[in-house]
């Protein structure tokens, strides 16, 4: 839970994302594969837009792949709403470890993703917000 600091780039990707969806932005995560917004708790809906036209047309102007999160106060909702679509059969956080337990060996290979890849992006961006040591998948 490190000081935040954007920079001027990252600051007009955001500036755009609040004039096209005048949804409140909370935090933006430039990752390899494109840009992860993180908005205020039930803002999720405007971000989006009517059928994910929001979305789209963020994609085309930023020429980029982009996730849009809702923010929540516990770190259980908040990886929750991050894993979305996937679904974790339960969602446990005990002496600072986030553990998920996938359903099946399909959805446990997309959560920790190659080299664990993307497990390491949810856990990087889990820790901006929450004490958290390690995400796990069992």
């Amino acid at each position: 839970m490190n000081k935040i600091v954007y920079d001027s780039a990252l600051m007009q990707v955001m500036a755009l994302f609040e004039s096209v969806t005048h949804a409140v932005l909370k935090d933006c995560i430039k990752t390899n594969s494109g840009f992860v917004f993180v908005v205020a708790e039930h803002e999720i809906g405007k971000a989006v837009g009517a059928g994910g036209k929001n979305v789209r047309l963020l994609e085309h102007k930023l020429k980029a792949r982009i996730k849009i999160v809702e923010f929540s106060d516990t770190p259980v909702s908040f990886i929750k709403n991050l894993i979305y679509p996937l679904q974790a059969v339960d969602v446990s956080f005990v002496d600072g470890v986030l553990v998920m337990a996938a359903p099946d060996s399909r959805t446990r290979g997309l959560l920790i993703g190659r080299g664990a890849e993307t497990l390491r992006s949810y856990e990087a961006i889990v820790k901006r917000y929450f004490p958290v040591a390690e995400v796990r998948v069992e």
